[in-house]
């Protein structure tokens, strides 16, 4: 007899693919000396495609002084970290990274966690455990992992304001006791919208109830501001926001995730927190890499103010084209597909017809009936590309239009 767990599976799979959103990997290799090609094998047959949705926004996972930097550490330190930062993981390099990290943001510390995930995740549940009448303000659009952290810590009171609306957070503050600590979770840049939250207001309404702010930057480091420490170094707010939390594995092109504040709270989520203190300590060639890498894009205006110019320049050639191209602020470049099924159908034709790859975004990612294709174009993706993934996306989104023309 089957048991019902594997009953469950069943069904749950069968009915997510009925609503065309069961997620296939399409196993891509990464050509390093040509990015951003790489090589897949479909249907017994090798090709390159060029890839539009990779969050190696930068390119920097390719950069030849990263690359040099995780082959000099592997030699020197070995593969893997050998323990947790508590067991003989910690090395002077992690040390080093956290420094950088922490002058990258203005800020006293930094701590290093395995994942963008896990440092939201574990330093969200160690701050809102740490009392017992923690009043907590979520925007809507909040990542998972911000939502799994807040949630973990069930004693909190949790209040969901509408996304990016400062009047419906301001509305959520002023209900809550005024004696009762409170945090402001939100991100910068929403990756799938493409919009950017208004940090100086959420700053201000911070300072009026008396809130600690916390801020995901993970798809907004190294691309924003002046070194790349995100939109709060752009808007001048750095200095305002309790906690920024990064990525090293998107714009840094490398892997692992990080928190940065005072160093009291820091030192306080380091001794507390489950994610961290049981996890192995991030392999020192990573460390090395995103340590070059931040250092790099600390001097490399040039490189981020190429990153908008190919984004704006796709999204008015979207536009121009007639493509159902979706409002953005940021350099992600969403475009409108309504439907899983075709979402997927589209992504599947880029490859097998032209050598393309976008990836598709469904439920429960984003709501459904607002299913897209998410575009990230970087510093190497030049106007021909763009042009030829505008005649694709026309002859499979608008035929009548693509034969006419």
């Amino acid at each position: 007899m089957m048991h019902k767990f594997l009953t469950k599976c069943d069904e749950a799979l069968a009915e997510i693919s009925a609503q065309g959103r069961y997620r296939r990997f399409v196993a891509l290799e990464k050509l390093a000396d040509r990015f951003p090609y790489y090589s897949v094998t479909m249907e017994g047959k090798t090709r390159d495609i060029l890839v539009w949705s990779t969050n190696d926004y930068l390119a920097m996972g390719t950069d030849p002084v990263v690359i040099e930097a995780s082959i000099d550490a592997a030699k020197r330190f070995g593969a893997g970290a050998g323990g947790t930062r508590n067991i003989a993981g910690s090395s002077p390099l992690h040390v080093a990274l956290e420094e950088e990290l922490a002058d990258l943001h203005g800020k006293d510390a930094a701590l290093l966690f395995t994942s963008g995930y896990v440092s939201n995740q574990a330093s969200l549940s160690a701050i809102l455990r740490s009392l017992p009448d923690w009043h907590v303000f979520s925007d809507a659009q909040n990542h998972n992992s911000m939502i799994v952290g807040i949630k973990d810590a069930r004693q909190a009171t949790v209040h969901v304001f509408k996304h990016n609306d400062m009047a419906d957070l301001e509305r959520l503050l002023a209900a809550a006791p005024a004696d009762a600590p409170k945090l402001i979770a939100f991100e910068s840049v929403y990756s799938m919208d493409g919009d950017i939250a208004p940090l100086a207001q959420i700053c201000d309404l911070a300072d009026k109830y008396n809130a600690l702010t916390y801020l995901d930057e993970v798809h907004a480091v190294g691309m924003y501001g002046e070194h790349g420490g995100g939109v709060s170094e752009r808007d001048d707010v750095a200095r305002r926001i309790t906690i920024i939390e990064g990525t090293l594995a998107k714009a840094y092109g490398c892997h692992g995730g990080y928190i940065t504040g005072d160093f009291k709270v820091l030192d306080y989520i380091r001794s507390v927190a489950a994610g961290f203190i049981f996890t192995t300590a991030l392999p020192p060639p990573t460390v090395a890499a995103a340590l070059a890498s931040i250092r790099t894009l600390k001097a490399d205006n040039a490189r981020r103010a190429l990153l908008f110019n190919r984004a704006e320049t796709l999204k008015q050639k979207f536009r121009d084209a007639g493509l159902p191209v979706m409002p953005s602020t940021s350099h992600i470049v969403p475009l409108m597909i309504g439907d899983a099924a075709k979402a997927t159908e589209v992504s599947m034709r880029l490859i097998r017809e032209f050598g393309m790859y976008a990836t598709p975004i469904n439920y429960p990612t984003v709501p459904r009936g607002t299913e897209r294709l998410r575009f990230t174009p970087g510093p190497k993706h030049t106007d021909a590309m763009m042009d030829n993934l505008v005649a694709a996306l026309q002859h499979i989104l608008q035929p009548a239009q693509a034969v006419t023309a």
